[in-house]
């Protein structure tokens, strides 16, 4: 906590160290000059293409769009060149603004995470534009580190959704003791959800809301259950898809 403390005590004086190393004194004119211009532009590339590669890595790179990731890397770096030009600008700013304004972009994007990397990259390329450059050093890097810690830990997973198991057995069996050793070996949780004669009567159906402990363990849980029962029929339904033995 006091380590904590004494950054947030001495932030202002570190950034001014990291802008007097980083920022050439000639940075920060009314009018930017050709080599902050150039500068601007290839910051702001390259802290794109940092975002790009870390939707690359959040994503995996069998399912990401090569199309979306060169997408970030030019979308950032135009809002940056947009943010020069509208500088100080308040005509060139309402002109851009009815420009922009005819335009309409039309795409699905197959994630919710996708938009939030839409706007980092943005964010990255207004930063860079308003000639915040520690600001956006600082602060793109930091996001892209915990957006793959999200990533990375799979934090807030949902729980896995039950599987429906149907068993048959003996009429005169009970399912609980019958199942018991079968449970505690594959599964995490169960619940009863019916129990059906079937058969004129002669079996029974129990129906369970279950969840396996290893879902690759599917095919030694079904021969568990299926021993159990005395090689009676089983099912197993995951939505639309039924496993049967």
């Amino acid at each position: 906590m006091q380590l904590i403390t004494n950054l947030i005590a001495q932030a202002p004086t570190l950034e001014k160290r990291l802008h007097a190393l980083l920022i050439p004194k000639s940075f920060g004119a009314p009018s930017p000059a050709v080599l902050e211009i150039l500068f601007a532009i290839l910051f702001s590339f390259g802290l794109c293409a940092l975002v790009a590669c870390t939707y690359r890595s959040v994503c995996g790179p069998e399912r990401h769009s090569q199309d979306y990731v060169h997408t970030l890397v030019i979308l950032g770096t135009v809002v940056t060149l947009t943010i020069m030009v509208v500088s100080g600008n308040a005509a060139a700013a309402f002109g851009m603004f009815a420009a922009f304004s005819i335009i309409r972009f039309r795409r699905t994007v197959r994630q919710s995470r996708d938009i939030a990397f839409v706007f980092l990259a943005m964010g990255a390329g207004l930063a860079v534009g308003a000639r915040q450059y520690v600001l956006a050093l600082v602060t793109v890097p930091a996001v892209c580190g915990l957006a793959l810690l999200l990533s990375r830990a799979n934090l807030f997973a949902a729980a896995p959704a039950p599987l429906r198991l149907r068993a048959r057995l003996g009429a005169d069996q009970d399912p609980g003791a019958l199942l018991a050793p079968a449970f505690a070996a594959h599964l995490a949780r169960h619940e009863l959800r019916s129990l059906e004669n079937v058969q004129a009567g002669l079996q029974l159906e129990a129906s369970y809301d279950i969840v396996l402990r290893d879902p690759s363990g599917t095919s030694a849980f079904l021969a568990a259950v299926r021993e159990a029962t005395g090689n009676n029929r089983v099912i197993l339904r995951s939505g639309d898809v039924e496993t049967a033995d």
